[in-house]
């Protein structure tokens, strides 16, 4: 009869204090990826959502930065959208270092690192179905904040009357007008695109710092340069892969749509071709690179400290 080990208190401790550093670094990191990728994130959600509007990724930013500026204009929904991210990736991280662990113990292994891609890449699967319930109320009203000129532009023509509205005063109207369950609109296609993501996108990152280790040399030790190569890796890999998903999830939360994800994609097909599943893609690629790189380079530095200073 085997006995499996009891763990210790002190090693209840230490997952503790592991899983405090991953949701602070990724918390962190989140809060990087918002102020470099922010601009041509604004571009990405309205070429998503009011392709006929615009002529390309250069038009859009152009025209968003005359008609409204940085502040409210390319950088639209950033509250919203460090919130959002910051609960997205400390979560996130927090969850694929749990999911690393239990994922290790079934495949008998001793340590996180043991893991190949194809481990790591299911953790992360699994960790994205956590964050994308963090995700999808702050993202619905950061994709609102984002493309509201487009909208009020549309209500205006139909004889009502344009105004600003923050954040807090748009949550308050979705939830007056759908209750508090209209914040959670798009989750179904928030979950479909985040967990077959998310498998791409850790399974790229931890794939790339084993390509990029020398002999020898810990995927852990591989420097910040290349550890943001590899965050930038993982990011692209990610969006190629969720794009349409991304599209549809878009539309649904920005003009406030019911009909199931599946109809939504086959109607935008069938009206606008399947190029439309990727409008806005540019934009998200050159945002990703640094962004993601960002990202990364910031999580890793900073768990590193965190484990240092708390001696994990």
């Amino acid at each position: 009869m085997v006995m499996e080990a009891v763990e210790s208190p002190a090693d209840k401790i230490k997952h503790i204090k592991t899983g405090i550093i991953d949701f602070v670094a990724g918390s962190l990191g989140g809060i990087a990826l918002v102020y470099v990728g922010q601009p041509l994130d604004t571009v990405k959600v309205k070429m998503q959502t009011f392709p006929d509007l615009y002529k390309g990724m250069t038009d859009c930013f152009l025209k968003t930065f005359r008609q409204d500026g940085i502040a409210r204009g390319l950088y639209a929904g950033t509250a919203p959208a460090v919130v959002a991210n910051v609960a997205e990736n400390s979560v996130l991280f927090a969850a694929y270092g749990a999911c690393q662990s239990a994922i290790a113990h079934l495949m008998g292994k001793q340590k996180v690192e043991e893991l190949n891609t194809f481990g790591n890449a299911s953790a992360g699967f699994f960790a994205a179905f956590f964050s994308s319930l963090t995700l999808c109320p702050t993202e619905l009203i950061k994709c609102r904040l984002q493309a509201m000129r487009e909208v009020q532009s549309l209500e205006v023509n139909a004889g009502k009357k344009m105004k600003r509205i923050g954040p807090w005063g748009l949550t308050r109207d979705i939830i007056r007008q759908s209750g508090f369950t209209g914040l959670f609109r798009g989750l179904s296609s928030t979950i479909a695109r985040e967990m077959p993501g998310y498998f791409f996108f850790f399974g790229g990152y931890e794939a790339t710092r084993e390509l990029l280790a020398k002999p020898g040399q810990s995927r852990e030790d591989i420097g910040w340069q290349k550890t943001m190569v590899a965050g930038a890796v993982g990011g692209t890999v990610l969006w190629l892969v969720i794009f349409p998903a991304d599209v549809v999830k878009s539309r649904i939360q920005v003009q406030n749509l019911s009909e199931p994800a599946l109809v939504i994609m086959k109607e935008i097909v069938r009206k606008e071709g399947a190029g439309a599943l990727y409008n806005g893609l540019k934009p998200t690629l050159i945002r990703t690179i640094p962004a993601t790189a960002t990202l990364f380079v910031t999580y890793e530095y900073s768990r590193k400290y965190l484990q240092s200073l708390l001696d994990v």
